[in-house]
């Protein structure tokens, strides 16, 4: 069984814990390595390998710590490149090539962001579980079948946005910023309604923006929506 604990997420930072019950793995190290090994109550030898999308600092703050605690790190050779980090923790991975951490079978996929080489990823279990994770991506072009777990980034709403534009509270240029590089309320609405979400256990938002964000909301929607539990990370 799936369990899944967000350690942090925003522009803050970004740090999931999952586990399928037997391998413990983390998702994105973008807050102090001390909070992560909180997060996995200082049992670092026992997590199987970090998964990381992109090179932004949010999302991969702790990369050296956790390379210190001998954990290996999973990030395109892009993302590697931009990190400036090398090493024999460090695992280059590429989009569309399956490979496997001790229980977890893991398919990167390409996504779009305004970074060098991001990546997406769907987690399957010994169970059959699948749990997606996408997050900092404006575009999503695959669609998944069997899916039982969503973390999905909803990083602002466009009505809420255009709101504080008006407003004076948001600068108009960062509309822009946000309309390529980031998933929308709207955009996750669209995504969910093209997948196969008939098995699907549970959905997390992720990555809301402090701004242009409204959680009730977000939740209520993606509930109606989907009829599925939503949690906000």
């Amino acid at each position: 069984m799936i369990d899944i604990k967000a350690l942090a997420s925003g522009s803050k930072g970004n740090a999931y814990r999952i586990t399928d019950g037997q391998t413990p793995l983390l998702l994105e190290c973008g807050i102090p390595y001390r909070e992560i090994q909180k997060g996995f109550d200082f049992h670092m030898s026992d997590v199987a390998g970090c998964l990381i999308t992109h090179e932004h600092g949010d999302h991969s703050k702790s990369v050296k710590d956790v390379m210190k605690g001998a954990v290996d790190l999973y990030a395109s050779q892009g993302t590697f490149t931009k990190l400036g980090i090398a090493g024999h923790h460090v695992k280059p991975i590429r989009a569309r090539e399956q490979f496997k951490l001790r229980t977890w079978t893991i398919m990167p996929f390409d996504v779009e962001h305004d970074v060098s080489e991001p990546l997406g990823y769907l987690l399957m279990n010994q169970s059959g579980e699948k749990l997606l994770f996408a997050t900092d991506t404006y575009y999503i072009k695959y669609k998944f079948k069997n899916l039982t777990h969503v973390m999905v980034e909803a990083n602002y709403s466009l009505e809420i946005l255009n709101e504080n534009i008006k407003a004076g509270r948001v600068p108009a240029v960062m509309k822009r910023r946000l309309l390529r590089s980031h998933f929308s309320l709207e955009h996750v609405n669209e995504f969910l309604s093209a997948n196969d979400l008939s098995m699907v256990q549970e959905i997390w938002l992720l990555h809301l923006s402090d701004n242009n964000s409204n959680a009730e909301q977000f939740k209520r929607e993606i509930m109606e929506l989907t009829g599925k539990p939503v949690y906000i990370a």
